[in-house]
């Protein structure tokens, strides 16, 4: 049971690498709790956001684009990515495509 994402930076046509994403569960009296942190690798991937099982819930995905973009001297219209999503068990992988004006995101296999 385990969570994973990759981030694409759709402007370049690359994977965006270093950023940061952290992962949080929705707990029963309805605030947040950090699960897990990670930077993604050369290829834009987290391959798995814990190191053990993930009970289902409602998860909330951070991705830091600020940094991302400043680094590579772009502006920053969209400093944070924010995915909240309900995870039912097994695996989930959840893609974002990054712009420096726009993103998607979609429940990947």
């Amino acid at each position: 049971m385990s969570i994973s994402t990759h981030v694409l930076d759709t402007m370049r046509g690359t994977p965006a690498a270093g950023l940061a994403v952290r992962l949080h569960r929705r707990e029963p009296d309805g605030d947040w709790k950090e699960v897990a942190e990670a930077t993604t690798d050369a290829d834009g991937r987290v391959r798995s956001l814990s190191d053990g099982d993930l009970d289902p819930s409602e998860y909330r995905l951070e991705f830091d684009t600020r940094p991302y973009f400043e680094r590579s001297g772009l502006g920053v219209f969209y400093p944070a990515v924010t995915v909240v999503f309900t995870f039912e068990g097994g695996h989930l992988h959840v893609p974002l495509l990054l712009s420096p004006f726009g993103y998607t995101t979609y429940r990947g296999t």
